[in-house]
């Protein structure tokens, strides 16, 4: 599947502006990670582009493991010819799919989707509303306030980066690299005030 086949599966499913920018965010990581395991870019952004393409329509608040986001998404991604290891990765980014994140594709789809949501939080608040001067100890510090962002499931933010096997800190600070290059898509730096992304599951 080439990037504008996501980006057209993405734009058929999901309306709101905030979460397809969460799922831009999330592709953005996922680019920015693959090299670190000598993977390719461009299958990981794929990867980081479709993991919630189907939450709007099918939220899935039951939880349930074969019904809902990510299953229905998974089962589509299937039919269009999507690699097995993408499926699974995409499944194993809810907790609650049962499928475990046993390789490097799922554990960092796992680590950088809160987390991505959580640094646009940031950087919404600040005067810059920029990543550039996004800050590790202020990220941390945002963190520990429960009434920031509430959205955000600190407990998966801090299991993504032990699953990964990095410290928090190293994790967040790569993260807020990767998404500088593309805060202007995201509504930030000085772009177009888009509204907040909020991080799905």
């Amino acid at each position: 599947m080439t990037r504008d086949e996501a980006l057209q599966l993405l734009q058929e499913h999901t309306a709101s502006p905030s979460l397809r920018q969460h799922m831009l965010a999330v592709e953005a990581a996922m680019r920015a990670s693959a090299p670190r395991y000598g993977e390719d870019p461009d299958t990981w952004g794929i990867v980081g582009l479709l993991h919630d393409f189907d939450y709007e329509k099918f939220p899935n608040n039951e939880h349930s493991a074969t019904e809902g986001h990510p299953a229905w998404g998974v089962r589509l991604l299937r039919e269009r010819g999507l690699p097995d290891a993408l499926c699974r990765a995409i499944l194993g980014h809810a907790t609650y799919s049962g499928v475990p994140r046993d390789t490097p594709l799922a554990k960092t789809l796992f680590a950088v989707d809160e987390l991505c949501g959580f640094l646009v939080a940031c950087a919404l608040v600040r005067p810059s509303r920029s990543f550039a001067d996004l800050e590790v100890a202020s990220v941390k510090k945002k963190l520990k306030d429960k009434g920031f962002a509430r959205g955000v499931n600190r407990d998966e933010v801090r299991q993504g980066a032990e699953e990964l096997g990095v410290p928090l800190d190293e994790h967040i600070a790569f993260l807020i690299q990767a998404l500088r290059p593309v805060e202007r898509a995201l509504g930030l730096g000085g772009g177009t005030g888009a509204p907040p992304v909020v991080p799905v599951g």
